[in-house]
């Protein structure tokens, strides 16, 4: 029934609302701004309706949780960063259908999974700052989901992404995108060493581990990366514990997806964490997706 038209990982670091303003940052984020801006171009050529976002500053203790109300509207500053996005004001359009299908998807496949309709949930800045660029004219409707999963499994994530491809093309009446709202390795710089790593990664074994990552997705190397996925998690301290990511990989078939992947923003180092805008072609599912 219903279209995946387009899936990415894509940045969400607080220093792109900081590169706006005038300061000393100012622009220092453009080209992440920009890789947002040619993601939002695309989708709104290939006709989408809602973006899903798996966003893995929505932390979570049990089950899966979609944030679908009927719309959102708030002013926004992050507890985490507070000087980096204050006062950032928002207003998007909601999709409780598409929320619900994906829950009921999801139960059914024995992912245990809830959408919230009538709710007083606001949005993270995982999704925020990404709509901020792709969607400030309201043109698409926003679903939140809870990418920050503290005692899930990641395998499970990925059967949770599956459930968001078979809701969306079996039971879903129109054209989606699915973002993976998250980071690489995400060691943020210690307390008082910021400002000398605002361009940079941690430590050259995280940026080195980032790279070598990247190119397995340039190559489409995947069982190479799933393999790895958990002590890449463990070792590069994984945001959200890279469920967003396990979630995408599932979203794609998992081990059966082969496609490289095509780098929009190429990759780069931000208070301390390694970041990329890319895009993760999407293909038919095989019969039985093997995630």
């Amino acid at each position: 029934m219903g279209t995946l038209a387009l899936a990415a990982k894509i940045t969400h670091v607080p220093s792109m609302y900081l590169s706006e303003l005038d300061g000393p940052h100012k622009g220092c984020r453009k080209a992440a701004i920009d890789g947002h801006y040619e993601i939002g171009r695309r989708c709104r050529e290939l006709g989408v309706d809602t973006i899903v976002v798996f966003d893995v500053h929505w932390l979570v203790n049990s089950e899966y949780h979609i944030n679908c109300a009927p719309n959102f509207k708030g002013v926004y500053t992050s507890n985490e960063l507070p000087h980096f996005i204050k006062n950032l004001p928002y207003e998007y359009p909601g999709n409780p259908e598409l929320g619900k299908i994906i829950a009921d998807t999801a139960n059914k496949m024995g992912v245990v999974s809830r959408a919230h309709t009538d709710t007083t949930l606001e949005l993270e800045y995982g999704t925020l700052v990404p709509m901020r660029y792709m969607n400030a004219d309201q043109h698409f409707k926003v679903v939140s989901v809870s990418g920050w999963c503290m005692w899930h499994d990641l395998q499970e994530s990925a059967r949770f992404g599956l459930a968001v491809r078979k809701a969306i093309e079996e039971h879903y009446d129109g054209t989606v995108a699915v973002f993976a709202s998250g980071s690489l390795s995400h060691h943020f710089a210690t307390n008082g060493t910021a400002p000398e790593y605002m361009h940079k990664v941690f430590n050259p074994f995280l940026e080195k581990v980032d790279h070598e990552v990247v190119e397995m997705w340039k190559q489409g190397d995947w069982n190479t990366f799933l393999d790895m996925l958990p002590m890449y998690n463990e070792k590069c301290w994984g945001e959200g514990g890279m469920h967003d990511t396990a979630m995408l990989l599932g979203l794609l078939g998992g081990r059966d997806y082969d496609q490289g992947v095509e780098i929009i923003t190429p990759y780069f180092g931000s208070s301390g964490t390694g970041q990329i805008n890319a895009i993760f072609p999407v293909t038919p599912l095989k019969s039985a997706a093997n995630v």
